[in-house]
């Protein structure tokens, strides 16, 4: 194995290179795909009484998606945060920084992610660090931003193949800990695209988190990009590592005290609606909209950002469903790999295909010869 010398900055525009290459060339579908609403032909409300707002970590967000984590720490980034707070502030989504590391190493590079306040004044701002990162520099990375939250981001199986990467994981549980309790925000932990398993969203909740992002597989890879900078190739095999965002809202969903959020592999606002009715509060996206951001601009990024929040909205009121929290009562079939890691890990699929009862049923006193109460109508 070669470690290439790049410097952080290097390592940074690598990043973004090769996750917009992925995100060009995307894979022919993900898990979201085996997950489908049962369509229930006289469900659907008056558009005018879908409210999309929901509240995380303690801001009422105007819709539940924003902008992840993306980038930071050379000059192509810090122009690229620059337009993204653009985006974020003509949409009113919150907006994530990418790791902060950088800044914490080298002060002189804080204006590539104070952008993301300054053009963005008034927008719910979140910080971004490592778990290796100290409560001390954790409160100075919220402050560069006046950050409404903090992001701590997990990525061992990023680290492991990354040429230059940390290889000491055993004090980020604590770590965690430690902030959690050091801070004046509210504290996000998610993972970066390999998934957060019920059992790491339990123990989040015992070291004081309350929100968790299950960044699951489905997105960019970052096993795959880090692969691609080393000189021998030698980790493809962990390519493809971890669980899928479905796989993770299922298995976590009902952990005491955690809200959870969904990233990884959200394509759609169709994809966010799926993610929203499997349990998630709100929805990250950003390779999606990091390509479209690099190939067509700012203008077009926030066209793209109105038109997903138009369009679920839409998808909401099909369903029925006034608010983002009432997605939970929508029936859904799983099928596919989902279905058979729900199987292999114990969870009844068939549950979520009958959730919508009596609120999908016709009154039984409107007409002669209506069903009974309860009755579920396709």
């Amino acid at each position: 194995m070669t470690t290439r010398p790049d410097s952080i900055g290097d390592r940074k525009d690598d990043h973004v290179r090769l996750a917009v290459d992925q995100h060009r060339q995307p894979a022919e579908g993900n898990d979201f795909d085996t997950v489908r609403f049962v369509h229930h032909a006289l469900a659907g409300i008056d558009r005018i009484d879908v409210d999309p707002t929901v509240e995380v970590a303690d801001c009422r967000w105007p819709a539940p998606l924003y902008i992840n984590a993306m980038t930071g720490g050379s000059h192509r980034t810090g122009a690229i945060n620059r337009e993204l707070a653009v985006a974020a502030a003509e949409t009113g989504l919150p907006i994530a920084a990418g790791s902060m590391s950088a800044y914490l190493r080298d002060p002189a590079l804080a204006e590539t992610y104070r952008v993301l306040r300054t053009e963005n004044p008034r927008g719910v701002v979140l910080a971004n660090v490592n778990a290796d990162t100290t409560p001390e520099q954790a409160r100075r990375a919220i402050d560069l931003l006046e950050a409404n939250a903090l992001q701590i981001h997990l990525n061992a199986v990023q680290e492991i193949v990354m040429p230059e990467g940390d290889r000491d994981f055993a004090h980020w549980a604590g770590r965690i800990e430690a902030i959690a309790a050091a801070v004046d925000v509210p504290v996000i932990v998610k993972e970066v695209g390999f998934g957060l398993s019920r059992a790491t969203v339990a123990l989040l909740a015992d070291l004081g988190v309350t929100v968790a992002d299950v960044g699951g597989r489905g997105g960019t890879d970052f096993a795959r990009i880090e692969n691609r900078r080393r000189a021998d190739l030698g980790f493809s095999c962990l390519e493809g590592w971890g669980q899928s965002t479905p796989c993770c809202l299922l298995a976590a969903t009902g952990v005491d005290g955690v809200t959870l959020l969904a990233s990884g592999g959200i394509r759609s606002p169709l994809d966010t609606a799926r993610a929203l009715a499997l349990g998630a509060r709100a929805t990250g996206v950003a390779g999606a909209f990091l390509t479209v951001l690099l190939d067509r601009g700012t203008d077009a990024l926030v066209t793209t950002i109105r038109g997903w929040l138009d369009h679920l909205v839409s998808i909401m009121t099909v369903l029925g469903a006034a608010t983002p929290d009432a997605l939970t009562d929508c029936d859904l079939l799983l099928t596919g790999p989902v279905e058979s890691y729900c199987r292999a890990a114990g969870i009844d699929t068939t549950q979520f295909a009958r959730r919508s009862g009596s609120r999908v049923a016709t009154r039984s006193d409107s007409w002669p010869g209506a069903p009974a109460e309860g009755t579920v109508l396709a």
